[in-house]
């Protein structure tokens, strides 16, 4: 498994009032298998359910507010 970090400063707000962030399907795969985990106060990895969305050649990550963590897929 291969995963890529992100920053809260990595997070765009859209027009639903929600914060995504963006990443390339051929940089990630097609989006199949994805784990969002977000860093916790204690600087350990939670597990969350967050939307993932596809929009051409582009996968968003959604949440209510922005959050530093990783993302996990299938290299």
């Amino acid at each position: 498994m291969s995963q890529k970090q992100f920053k809260k400063i990595d997070f765009v707000q859209n027009n639903e009032e929600q914060y995504q962030i963006e990443f390339k399907i051929s940089e990630i795969g097609e989006g199949i298998n994805l784990i969002v985990q977000r860093l916790n106060e204690n600087g350990e990895y939670e597990m969350i359910q967050a939307p993932i969305r596809r929009l051409n050649d582009r996968v968003f990550v959604v949440w209510d507010h922005p959050f530093d963590g990783r993302l996990i897929f299938e290299a």
